[in-house]
């Protein structure tokens, strides 16, 4: 290694970094440089950015803005670095993770290692067992929002390496590149879409909130998925009074509560007398509401359960849409699951875990779908949709593992 370079940083970590990159996929930034591209020259490209941030003189580009569709019609903006850059966020990523993890909560469960989102939903599920009341807030515009003197405040606090602190500080400031061309500089907040941001966003709430309420509020617990979070509160005063705490602090951190998304929910079940008017919320994709449940000896009951949301269910009708499975009549049946298969397992998997039941309308809906590939396929079903419907249940009864939702449509009621 140069020991003529102000900065010593390991050159292999290149190499793993862009493999990360490359497993993650994505689309190229301002320079318009594609991730095959970059491997092309792949042993030139890594070395020259080592070289650049070893002797200091390593500028990111501007970050690419692109406005991606959200469920309820508007875009959430997407912030696009190079790929030469998100090589170098996950060189200083690999570099940070390791010491962060040991101080991040318990209960932060959002870009973690080894936690989940489905882990996130199954305390969020044991807890509103046992408190009354969620506090469920909305950080307005969080990602956009984050204060950079904070931001460097807590990265501080975890290293002292002069090259991390430098290029933290550039990749903060880098400009946003507009389609349109104009070129915007940026005074606060981190891109949603870049290598480093999850875990930046994750060190700035540990201290704006985790570490906070723990010492403040030890007795509140929470569940944290990024800047998704919901609080158990034993009283509806109780969840005002945190929500006016909350905002508090959160005007301190330059943050502010979105008040028209944030709410008070009463966890209503069997046990729990009175009526209030919010009794479900959304998170990670589940509404939280009252539920019919089945105890040991299979008497029905009332309990307060997540299940599939009705946005994420809308959000896989959708995505089944953009496939056209109806128009691929030169297809067939072993073909149409082989393409859909590792899309709907991925939907069993995470939304399947609680109230599976709750998937069954999407199921449905699929299998409708199917026959009218059916229909567009076989001339004998050609204006006989019930016909096609009947042919494809036979399919289901004979080869009842063909496709990954029939296994599902032919389990247990959800939990």
């Amino acid at each position: 290694m140069d020991k003529a370079k102000p900065f010593i940083i390991a050159q292999e970590w290149f190499g793993s970094a862009f493999k990360q990159v490359k497993a993650n996929g994505g689309i190229a930034g301002v320079d318009g440089q594609t991730i095959e591209e970059f491997e092309e020259e792949l042993d030139n490209n890594l070395y020259k950015l080592w070289n650049r941030m070893s002797s200091g003189s390593y500028f990111p580009k501007p970050v690419m803005r692109v406005e991606i569709p959200k469920g309820d019609g508007g875009t959430r903006p997407l912030g696009i670095p190079t790929v030469t850059d998100r090589v170098a966020q996950t060189v200083v990523k690999t570099y940070l993770e390791p010491g962060l993890e040991e101080v991040f909560h318990q209960d932060s469960y959002g870009y973690r290692l080894r936690r989940s989102a489905v882990e996130a939903v199954g305390v969020a599920r044991k807890r509103c067992w046992r408190y009354d009341w969620v506090l469920d807030l909305d950080i307005k515009g969080f990602f956009d929002s984050i204060d950079h003197e904070l931001m460097m405040r807590a990265v501080r606090k975890h290293t002292e390496e002069k090259w991390v602190l430098l290029y933290m500080e550039r990749w903060l400031t880098a400009p946003v590149a507009y389609e349109d061309g104009r070129l915007e500089e940026r005074g606060k907040g981190t891109p949603q879409g870049g290598v480093i941001s999850p875990l930046l966003a994750n060190l700035f709430l540990h201290y704006a909130f985790d570490a906070w309420i723990t010492e403040e509020y030890p007795h509140i617990p929470f569940e944290r998925y990024a800047d998704d979070i919901i609080c158990h509160c034993k009283s509806q005063r109780q969840a005002k009074w945190l929500h006016a705490r909350i905002e508090e602090r959160f005007a301190r951190c330059k943050l502010a509560l979105n008040r028209e998304k944030t709410t008070t929910v009463y966890c209503k079940d069997d046990d729990r007398r009175g009526d209030y008017p919010n009794q479900k919320f959304d998170f990670l994709g589940f509404t939280f509401r009252p539920r019919r449940a089945k105890d040991r000896k299979g008497k029905y009951f009332v309990s307060f359960l997540p299940a599939v949301s009705n946005k994420a269910a809308k959000a896989m009708r959708q995505a089944m849409r953009k496939l056209g499975l109806h128009r691929r009549s030169h297809s067939d049946l072993e073909d149409l699951a082989r393409l859909i298969n590792p899309v709907t397992r991925g939907w069993i998997n995470y939304y399947g875990s609680y109230y599976r039941s709750a998937l069954y309308p999407v199921c449905e809906h699929l299998d409708l779908t199917l026959a009218r590939w059916a229909t567009r396929k076989f001339k004998r079903f050609r204006g006989r949709f019930g016909k096609a419907v009947k042919w494809l249940r036979g399919i289901r009864q004979e080869q009842p593992g063909l496709f990954s939702h029939w296994r599902l449509m032919g389990a247990s009621a959800g939990r």
